[in-house]
């Protein structure tokens, strides 16, 4: 069983990375001297994992009831699968359900957003002693990177309750992007630094690091090290243009939506695309408590648009087949309709989605009851999905790792993949 690294210092040490990189000021090493960067692996799945934070709700989306008082306002349509019905404001999902894996069983207990969250995506409870991986880390971890040049791993969104690398290398850290539409910010040279002051800059700080590095050495120091290097050489290659959505044409542009999460799709396609191993891409605003058919149609309909608009680019271009496409949220809604025209949290049943890679197209896995409060049959954990996940993708679900702490833990933790959406 390898052992793993304590990763507590990957948000600092991405922090120090991209400041550092900005302004060309402090290096840890030579970049002449380091040791050679990995051989990228050469192919694998890569995965788009888009969050769906708040807790969306299953009813409204894709485990509708109707005829049932809980289905409230939303009205079910038919799918491309023959019996199988989504909400009214999924009609482009619908029309591409013979290519999706719809889990409909999925349980969990618990019903906070941040552990919630947190559960979902590393499998674990959040404690104090200790931070677990998030999926796309272990996925770099195992899989390792496709690119010289581009990180492995990208967030799209806000990553400030984000698990990150959690006791992994920090150099499976995610690389944060607030917005999609601004690409990866402060990676270019400033325009008052010529290239020759810039690699004196670079040569001074070798310099002045030398004595940290001699004092501190370690996997650690050096995976920072490292990361600290892929970014400076980011900022002279021409894989940079991937964060760059503006180079898409305006039919793209709009057929993603032009939402946040439309143009975070629209973003992780091109991501992958150039080498990017995973990409994850947030969506908040589904805790609704209150007036939720004031504010479900638009926000169920940009994933709607976002997301099969990404199945279909990606199909397309060839890369569905290699690109595994997670649609994931913390736990469901309650098929009771608060006096405030809402659902309240739901952790006893929900959904998700996949799609791609790995997956069996066309299915249905499990059922809630005929009010959507409780798995009927074939109820799947949390543990269970991410060791679905890590199957499609390859991944030694069942592997054994040993944390820093002594403890073993494994991708999915104690959960069996569902054999029936497995391709």
């Amino acid at each position: 069983m390898p052992v793993l690294e304590d990763g507590s210092l990957a948000r600092r040490a991405f922090l120090g990375q991209a400041a550092r990189a900005a302004f060309g000021i402090t290096l840890l090493d030579g970049l002449a001297g380091r040791r050679a960067t990995a051989a990228p692996a050469a192919g694998g799945t890569n995965v788009i994992y888009l969050m769906m934070r708040g807790a969306m709700s299953h009813i409204d989306t894709f485990d509708p009831k109707p005829g049932r008082e809980e289905q409230g306002e939303t009205k079910a349509i038919a799918t491309k699968l023959p019996g199988v019905m989504f909400g009214e404001h999924l009609p482009l999902l619908a029309g591409l359900a013979d290519r999706l894996a719809v889990i409909r069983s999925l349980t969990t207990e618990t019903g906070a957003h941040e552990q919630g969250t947190y559960l979902m995506r590393t499998s674990y409870a959040q404690l104090n002693s200790i931070r677990h991986p998030a999926f796309g880390s272990w996925a770099l971890h195992v899989l390792g990177k496709r690119s010289r040049d581009l990180p492995g791993y990208v967030l799209v969104g806000n990553g400030n309750e984000h698990p990150g690398c959690g006791f992994l290398d920090p150099a499976v850290t995610p690389v944060p992007l607030a917005d999609p539409e601004r690409g990866l910010e402060n990676i270019a040279r400033p325009a008052y630094l010529s290239q020759a002051n810039f690699e004196r800059r670079l040569s001074l700080a070798e310099r002045i690091d030398g004595d940290f590095k001699r004092h501190y050495a370690g996997r650690q120091i050096e995976a920072y090290d490292q990361m600290y290097a892929d970014a400076v050489r980011l900022m002279g290659s021409g894989d940079l243009a991937a964060f760059d959505i503006s180079r898409e044409d305006a039919a793209t542009r709009e057929r993603y939506g032009r939402s946040r999460l439309g143009q975070g799709c629209l973003l992780a396609r091109r991501l992958v695309e150039s080498g990017v191993r995973c990409v994850e891409v947030e969506m908040g605003g589904w805790d609704m408590h209150r007036d939720l058919w004031e504010e479900l149609p638009e926000k169920v309909g940009e994933l709607d648009t976002a997301m099969a608009a990404l199945i279909e680019d990606l199909a397309a271009r060839g890369l569905l087949g290699s690109t595994l496409v997670v649609l994931a949220t913390e736990f469901g809604r309650s098929p009771k309709v608060n006096e405030n025209a809402g659902r309240d949290h739901h952790p006893a049943v929900f959904s998700c989605v996949l799609a791609g890679a790995g997956v069996k197209p066309g299915v249905v896995h499990g059922a809630s009851d005929a009010a959507g409060r409780l798995p009927d049959r074939d109820a799947v954990s949390v543990a269970d999905f991410n060791a679905t996940i890590a199957a499609a993708c390859g991944m030694p679900w069942e592997k054994e790792f040993v944390a820093p702490n002594g403890r073993p833990f494994k991708i999915g933790n104690d959960g069996t993949p569902v054999a029936a959406v497995l391709a």
